[in-house]
């Protein structure tokens, strides 16, 4: 004790510079563990930097920047998608607005007239009084729920008609839909089709069923009415049969002989093979066995009348959230 008091100011010294030591190596611990984790986080960057630049595709380097060409692109897909937007655009529904009973009957009817005179003008027969698959609700002046459906399909059915009027085929079998309210119960079989409408997150897509009657060059102009259309419609099937001898006599009455040449009823001109044939021949065509050959050049393709039966799905844009 006696040298403590001596050397006091020694002791307290000591006791502060050893303080000091444990206070400075604590600080060199604590700096020495940071700088340990920041290396290790830049060993983490680097690494991550060197995966994306090995990646195909990389984000690029100082001579070529694939950010900047990945945002150009981007705009480039918005403005296609902008410019696809033609192509789905909305089939007006027949009638527009609020849809009443009264309203729907009397556009219903209008329609299917004027679909009936716009096929006679065409020169495309019909079945005999025929609906465009509205059947059951032609003869109605009270609807049941879903007046809107049915305005929308009315609308629908015209875009498709018209579509194969333009290609002027010889003839239109049926156009069949699927069931959207209860009086489609009391519609005839053949009217409708059992399917139903495929939803995703972008569209939903309503099936139709068309059968009709006509050479390749016509059947060319339906497929090509189908794809440039303002409304998309995707040709998802189509089966096609020769139509046989008993369709051309349909088209012609009693085979060829009763009906003036190269008319149909009303005066609507017929046309064969690419309307190149009279119906006289066409008949002939199709219904007389292949002749055996005298000598001279040998026939090796004969057109005929075909039966196409197509699946066609109409493709409707839903609305943007």
């Amino acid at each position: 004790m006696a040298w403590i008091k001596r050397n006091l100011f020694f002791v307290v010294g000591g006791v502060i510079a050893l303080f000091a030591l444990g206070g400075a190596g604590f600080y060199i611990y604590k700096g020495w563990d940071r700088n340990s984790t920041a290396f290790t986080n830049l060993n983490e960057v680097v690494g991550t930097l060197k995966g994306l630049t090995d990646q195909k595709p990389s984000p690029g380097n100082d001579k070529i920047d694939n950010a900047k060409i990945a945002k150009e692109q981007d705009k480039q897909v918005q403005a296609w998608v902008v410019a696809s937007q033609r192509f789905f655009q909305p089939i007006p529904a027949i009638p527009a607005g609020t849809v009443t009973s009264e309203a729907y009957a009397s556009a219903l009817r209008r329609t299917v007239d004027q679909l009936q005179k716009e096929a006679e003008a065409a020169g495309v027969v019909l079945p005999p009084k025929y609906d465009f698959s509205f059947s059951a609700q032609r003869p109605l002046v009270k609807f049941a729920a879903g007046l809107d459906l049915l305005a929308a399909q009315l609308g629908e059915v015209k875009a498709v008609s018209e579509i194969l009027f333009a290609a002027r085929v010889n003839a239109l079998d049926s156009i069949q839909r699927i069931r959207m309210t209860d009086d489609d119960t009391a519609g005839p079989q053949s009217d409708y089709i059992e399917q139903r409408p495929v939803t995703n997150e972008l569209a939903i897509i309503t099936p139709y069923v068309v059968t009709f009657r006509c050479f390749t060059l016509e059947l060319s102009r339906v497929m090509a009415g189908f794809a440039t259309a303002s409304n998309t419609f995707i040709v998802k099937s189509i089966n096609i049969q020769p139509a046989g001898a008993s369709s051309v006599a349909a088209a012609v009455p009693n085979g060829y002989g009763e009906m003036p040449p190269g008319a149909m009823p009303g005066g609507a001109p017929v046309r064969y093979a690419g309307e190149g044939y009279a119906p006289q021949v066409a008949a002939q065509m199709a219904a007389a066995p292949a002749m055996a050959g005298k000598g001279g050049l040998q026939t090796v393709l004969k057109e005929q009348l075909l039966r196409v039966t197509a699946e066609v799905g109409l493709v409707k844009l839903l609305p943007k959230n």
